[in-house]
């Protein structure tokens, strides 16, 4: 399962991976495409309050599954099926608790919640409506990434590429017929958002019902120690995922409080969807990975283990200087598809998108390394890359550097974040390599 090159390897489970969660960002894009050409730009603004909250549901949704499946795929290296399997359940029953609870009180406390995500009195309405479909879908969308994440470590990255696809592909056909034929509005978008998932859950169930494979279901056993196991090494996953519902949040607050109104929220939205696209790419490459790191610190193969994170940072950092040169030369014909009237809200974030990205390479290399940590068990190590990119630095630096410089400062916070933390990242790695070194 786990023969051939570091290439051979790379190609066959962070590919497909990516592709997957490339197609699964398309769904969040489609929505704007359609609420900017249909509904307008109050209405893209509504939409960006909810994206929080829906990375914040797959950032669990990720924690629970690379947790898992970073153990799972570790006693599957060391012939241990049956842990396996309990390991498997544990995860089902977690993630089925955190669906139910989310969904209830989501639902009883909306209006709240939707004043915490950052709407604003002209928009609340709108942002109320999309983001209670999220809500009431959100078992869904929890279990199409943790199912996709568990199908990945047994053995079928492209049955869990697939799934994600048609979910994705789905999502555009009903952005249409909800918003255009049937006049939905906003509430028909947040529906076709809600309803892809769906689809994603019913392609890779048969692959659990059928017991063709190492995981499927059984009779469902709670195991205290093995979900604190899950939680804690599936962590580091939560903040790599949850930052993206993070950055947004904090980018929504502070460009209100700086004076950017609706434009500036509905700027930074078209600036997500780029950015999704960008953080989808690496993400679902690392996510990708995981199975391969943690089967070679399963069984011991240290070497084979380095010699993939290696050839993965040489690939993730070209293609991080790609995307940025195609965002000078392109970024204004992109963010042109969602409102293409609005020549005033395209040219500002066409101005702003390159101050934003000009370090987002190195964003790539970070969500590398806490991967790489993650599936090796040096937990800590990852959640201090996860903390400093997200949590730490971002907010810091968007609190303090506007006082100093400027409000227009604000747009070149995440890109020296990144770097900030990329350079974290590496005095850690270094100290790794003398401790192995010392060691050996």
């Amino acid at each position: 399962m786990y023969e051939g090159k570091s290439h051979t390897l790379f190609a066959k489970y962070a590919i497909p991976q990516m592709i997957g969660l490339v197609f699964n960002s398309v769904y969040m894009i489609v929505d704007g495409v359609f609420i900017g050409n249909v509904l307008g730009r109050d209405s893209m603004a509504a939409a960006a309050v909810a994206v929080p909250l829906i990375e914040i549901l797959i950032a669990i949704s990720m924690a629970v599954a690379s947790g898992a499946g970073i153990i799972i795929s570790g006693q599957l290296a060391r012939k241990e099926k049956e842990k396996a399997l309990q390991v498997f359940d544990t995860a089902l029953i977690c993630a089925g608790v955190i669906s139910v609870f989310i969904a209830v009180f989501g639902n009883l406390f909306i209006h709240p919640l939707t004043e915490l995500l950052g709407s604003t009195p002209q928009i609340h309405d709108e942002a109320t409506e999309y983001i209670r479909y999220i809500v009431s879908f959100s078992p869904f969308l929890i279990f199409s990434f943790l199912l996709s994440g568990l199908v990945r470590n047994d053995g079928s990255p492209k049955l869990a590429m697939f799934a994600l696809a048609f979910g994705s592909v789905s999502n555009i056909v009903l952005d249409y017929v909800f918003m255009c034929p049937l006049n939905m509005g906003i509430g028909g978008a947040a529906l076709a958002t809600a309803i892809g998932p769906v689809f994603s859950v019913l392609i890779m169930l048969p692959h659990f019902l059928l017991k063709k494979e190492n995981l499927y279901f059984a009779v469902p056993k709670l195991q205290i120690p093995t979900v604190r196991n899950i939680f804690t090494l599936g962590f580091p996953s939560f903040i790599m995922e949850f930052t993206i519902g993070i950055i947004t949040f904090v980018y929504n607050i502070a460009i209100v409080k700086h004076g950017y109104g609706e434009i500036g929220l509905a700027a930074y939205l078209l600036i997500g969807y780029l950015m999704l696209i960008i953080l989808t790419l690496f993400l679902g490459m690392a996510e990708g990975l995981q199975p391969v790191f943690s089967y070679f610190t399963g069984s011991g193969e240290v070497a084979r283990c380095n010699d993939m994170r290696r050839f993965a940072t040489k690939v993730f950092l070209a293609m991080g200087v790609v995307c940025y040169i195609l965002i000078v030369l392109f970024s204004q014909y992109f963010f042109s598809i969602f409102n293409p009237g609005d020549t005033e809200l395209i040219t500002f974030t066409a101005d702003k998108s390159l101050s934003y990205f000009c370090a987002f390479f190195l964003a790539g290399y970070n969500i590398l390394m806490i991967s790489f940590w993650q599936s090796t068990r040096y937990t800590a190590k990852a959640l201090a890359i996860s903390l400093s990119r997200s949590v730490v630095c971002l907010p810091l630096l968007v609190l303090i550097l506007p006082h100093i410089f400027g409000s227009n400062i604000v747009w070149f916070c995440h890109s020296l974040s990144e770097t900030i933390t990329a350079c974290v990242a590496c005095v850690l790695l270094m100290k790794s390599k003398k401790q192995y070194i010392a060691n050996k």
